[in-house]
């Protein structure tokens, strides 16, 4: 997995912590669950990344 992936997917997982707690904190539902998609986006594209490393090898 290159370093710019691993960059874009931990951004993608923080930024979907940040609209996650910013939703809770505003009762804002809808960008709760916006930032809970995010983070689940970020994890699915590091799990991509892993398995092309592991067919690389």
């Amino acid at each position: 997995m290159g370093a710019d992936d691993k960059i874009d997917n931990k951004t993608d997982k923080l930024k979907g912590k940040v609209k996650e707690a910013a939703g809770t904190a505003q009762g804002d539902e809808e960008l709760r669950h916006e930032g809970k998609a995010d983070q689940t986006k970020g994890d699915i594209k590091q799990a991509g990344e892993k398995i092309k490393d592991a067919f690389k090898s």
